[in-house]
């Protein structure tokens, strides 16, 4: 099996990296651009349904259950009690002042890494 040359790999990553400064927009474009967070809440009372529980916490931040509804992508409720939302800078400020969030991550993808040759 042929193995790309790390020159020829420095140079994919290189280009990668190029690509995704230039699609940034420079720091403004950032400062607006929406991200996905994973929100942890404290948990609901029990027999409280967990989609309304976790719409409620995010529309108090976003002022309104339509734009909650829109921002929430996954509810999370069988390990830890909390959401995945889609939120601009400002909203992620606004819900991270909110009294039943527990911590807010930005999303990130992972990925195994097989060093075996």
């Amino acid at each position: 099996m042929n193995h790309p040359s790390s020159a020829a790999t420095a140079t994919v990553l290189l280009l990668l990296a190029l690509l995704g400064v230039a699609a940034g927009g420079g720091e403004d474009g950032q400062k607006r651009a929406a991200g996905v967070y994973i929100v942890i809440v404290q948990p609901p009372a029990d027999g409280a349904d967990t989609v309304a529980y976790h719409t409620c916490i995010l529309a108090a931040a976003l002022g309104s259950e339509e734009r909650a509804k829109k921002a929430l992508l996954y509810s999370y409720r069988a390990v830890a009690s909390g959401f995945a939302a889609k939120l601009t800078p400002p909203e992620l400020s606004a819900l991270q002042k909110h009294p039943a969030v527990l911590q807010v991550r930005p999303d990130q993808m992972y990925h195994a890494v097989d060093n075996l040759n």
